[in-house]
């Protein structure tokens, strides 16, 4: 399998994590905070779009975010990514090949 060129990774994505949070109540929330910003390669899966009742639309656009692995060895499914105001959220992460040289992240985008 060739080497992948690192000239791919082109995409600046921001990389959220879920933080506990008191709010003003005393009440314990939690927040997405960014954590990190890290190079990546974004690569469109598939796509659906569903006209719901009420003219709600339901979407499930699914992409693949290829990054280095020592740059994204500590992203988990928990977390979330931003890429230029779209959302991503973490369905799983795969080593390929155990190679520890990329990690690709599959991922859902939100709709907001």
């Amino acid at each position: 399998m060739p080497k992948r060129q690192t000239n791919k990774f082109k995409h600046l994505i921001d990389i959220y994590e879920n933080k506990k949070v008191i709010n003003e109540l005393d009440e314990t929330t939690y927040k997405f905070e960014k954590i990190k910003s890290i190079y990546a390669e974004i690569i469109p899966q598939t796509g659906n779009l569903q006209k719901q009742q009420a003219d709600t639309i339901l979407t499930n656009v699914t992409h693949k975010i290829i990054v280095r692995y020592l740059s994204g060895k500590d992203v988990t499914k928990d977390m979330q990514i931003l890429f230029r105001g779209h959302r991503f959220e973490i369905k799983y992460i795969l080593n390929p090949y155990f190679k520890n040289e990329t990690l690709e992240i599959f991922c859902q985008e939100l709709m907001n």
